[in-house]
């Protein structure tokens, strides 16, 4: 199921945009191509992010991938959480398995994601 409000990128990556902040995670379907999540590492706090640069990984049981910027801005919470319970994407991808909110730079664009039904449709392609 891919909620309807959600922006999501090519790079299965969620954004939900909350006035000039926007919480990003991983997707149910990345979460389940991963497997079981073990490690996560993320940006640091003020850190400036833009989109489709990597800003951190996610080690599974099976293989190590790059973590993508959604969208630009500065890093202004990390889902601390994830230290000691890394699963927590994989039990909970959109709730409490997010990975870390950005404040949005001014003029940043969400154009370049996708609804959720662009989405849908990028994976059955």
């Amino acid at each position: 199921m891919t909620p309807d409000d959600l922006k999501y990128s090519s790079d299965h990556e969620w954004v939900r945009v909350d006035g000039d902040t926007a919480t990003i995670g991983i997707t149910d379907y990345a979460q389940g191509e991963l497997g079981d999540i073990v490690y996560v590492s993320l940006p640091a706090t003020g850190e400036q992010v833009e989109p489709g640069s990597v800003i951190g990984e996610l080690e599974s049981t099976k293989s190590v991938s790059d973590l993508f910027a959604p969208v630009a801005g500065e890093v202004v919470t990390r889902n601390e959480a994830l230290e000691s319970s890394p699963e927590l994407v994989n039990s909970d991808a959109y709730g409490e398995g997010w990975l870390f909110k950005v404040r949005l730079a001014e003029g940043a664009e969400l154009d370049g994601l996708m609804d959720a039904q662009a989405y849908e449709a990028q994976l059955g392609e």
